[in-house]
């Protein structure tokens, strides 16, 4: 409503000092984005050195942690099959020797009677 006062304003002016003010005169005019608020962008807290270098640190040290155990636990499971495997050899091995010992034990027997 103001624009169209000053339009109306501006244009009874113009009629009253000449042609040559009608080509100067500029009309009043806004945009959209011109009338919207500002809103102004949060402040955000700069995060300092120290902070930043110990939660670097601490995340660091977390996954180079969580890595470490993953990698051990799976040492340790290959090195458990391993020495399971190890024991059922060793166990089948004595029951072989257990076997030619009891076939050397009836032959001497045998040969005592």
């Amino acid at each position: 409503m103001a624009s169209q006062l000053l339009r109306t304003a501006a244009r009874a002016g113009a009629g009253i000092r000449g042609s040559m003010a009608t080509t100067t005169a500029r009309g009043f005019q806004t945009s959209a984005v011109l009338r919207q608020e500002v809103v102004a962008a949060p402040v955000r807290k700069p995060v300092g050195a120290f902070r930043g270098g110990l939660f670097g640190f601490l995340l660091g040290a977390t996954s180079s942690g969580a890595g470490m155990y993953y990698y051990v636990i799976d040492e340790y499971r290959v090195s458990n099959q391993l020495l399971t495997e190890d024991i059922y050899a060793l166990q089948s091995a004595v029951q072989r020797i257990e076997g030619y010992v009891r076939t050397l034990e009836d032959k001497v027997d045998a040969k005592r009677r």
